[in-house]
């Protein structure tokens, strides 16, 4: 019974352990994507892997001190499930390791990305400065390249009016054929020549009444005035 106890106990603050341990891990992977991190780990990220270091070292105990309970267990009274579980602390013990080295990595890799492009910039202003001349014909290139840049873009802009002027051409020449077809067609059915004659009569004679109205319209305004 007693045996039984410990060994319930034991799992409870190796469950305890496990549960911090993750917790700390939430904490330390935001690290990796930190945008400035600095040069060397702050005392915060060093306490944060120093106790992490320190759960895990618990946990390995714990899981001898099962092991150590677990031998000491006849043959008769130790269960799968009991085996099946120090099995599985110890796998997740591994895992957790594993992890702990590969966040260690990564955030060593961010650091190193992150300086060597701030130490890249530095030396290149550096040089600008130790060199006018240089940082001047480097000025000058810069310049001549956004210039060819912007003749590209005007050159691809008049390509495009041009286009678009062949393409209104193009209309205008099918506008005008079927322009010729329909009065063609017209021409060719009896009668219409006639009415197309009339409406157009018939159009000139308005706009003549219209005129003479607005007219006289207007010199009835210029004698009241």
């Amino acid at each position: 019974m007693a045996t039984g106890a410990g060994w319930a106990q034991l799992r409870q603050q190796l469950r305890t352990l496990e549960s911090q341990t993750e917790a700390l891990f939430h904490t330390y992977s935001q690290y990796t994507s930190t945008p400035n991190l600095p040069p060397k780990p702050s005392d915060e990220e060093r306490r944060n892997e120093a106790d992490i270091e320190e759960l895990l070292e618990k946990r390995d105990g714990l899981i001898s001190q099962l092991s150590r309970l677990l031998d000491s267990e006849s043959a008769l009274s130790t269960s799968t499930l009991k085996q099946s579980n120090l099995a599985r602390h110890r796998e997740l013990l591994s895992e957790h390791r594993q992890e702990l080295r590969r966040l260690r990595s990564s955030i060593s890799e961010a650091r190193d990305r992150q300086h060597l492009l701030t130490n890249v910039r530095s030396d290149i202003d550096a040089f600008r400065s130790s060199n006018p001349a240089e940082a001047e014909a480097e000025y000058m290139l810069q310049e001549r390249a956004r210039l060819d840049q912007s003749h590209s873009t005007i050159d691809g802009v008049l390509a495009q009016a041009y286009a678009i002027n062949e393409n209104f051409g193009i209309q205008r020449e099918t506008l005008t054929s079927i322009n010729r077809r329909i009065t063609s067609a017209a021409a060719q059915i009896p009668g219409v020549n006639g009415l197309i004659s009339r409406i157009g009569s018939k159009r000139r004679r308005d706009g003549i009444i219209l005129g003479s109205f607005i007219a006289f319209c207007f010199l009835l305004l210029l004698y009241f005035s």
